[in-house]
């Protein structure tokens, strides 16, 4: 019975130690790949007094992922903004960066539910995202579909950092 109760310890044992690298690879991984997608939403304070108690308790912080592709002309900037119209996004170019800011604005179907899970974050935002080349801002072009929205840079040689804003279509 000893034995029994031994082994079954250690069985445990190397569960929770395989348990805890899942985890700590998870974060790790999250930490390195996705830190810069981190955003901080920021509330309005004019929302009505029953929206304002649903937002007091969803989460301020979001993963807008992304990713800089560079191709022999252009550099291509993908962000996801789920749940966005492209009217909710500005862009920025500044010198090498682009600026993203926007807002996610919280809709409620009916004031007489009750949330169980809220994970998605809703307010105003604001993104930098560096860029590898020097880029013609004159030329830039941005679209949004399915929640995607793109921004097609072509690439410049070296020149006078200018800034723009870029209509999304």
């Amino acid at each position: 019975m000893l034995n029994s109760l031994k082994q079954a310890g250690k069985d445990i044992g190397r569960e929770i130690n395989r348990a805890w690298e899942n985890l700590s690879e998870g974060w790790r991984e999250l930490l390195s790949r996705g830190s810069e997608s981190l955003t901080h939403f920021v509330r309005r304070k004019d929302a009505s007094e029953e929206d304002s108690e649903a937002l007091a308790t969803l989460p301020r912080w979001s993963l807008l992922a992304g990713e800089v592709e560079e191709t022999p002309a252009d550099i291509v900037v993908r962000v996801e903004v789920p749940g966005m119209n492209k009217e909710d996004c500005s862009i920025t170019i500044e010198g090498n960066v682009l600026h993203l800011s926007g807002e996610k604005h919280f809709e409620r179907e009916t004031h007489e539910s009750t949330y169980h899970v809220m994970e998605r974050a809703y307010g105003a935002f604001q993104r930098a995202i560096p860029l590898p080349r020097n880029v013609n801002i004159d030329k830039a072009e941005a679209h949004y579909k399915n929640g995607v929205l793109t921004v097609r840079l072509p690439k410049e040689g070296s020149g006078k950092a200018k800034a723009k804003a870029i209509q999304v279509s």
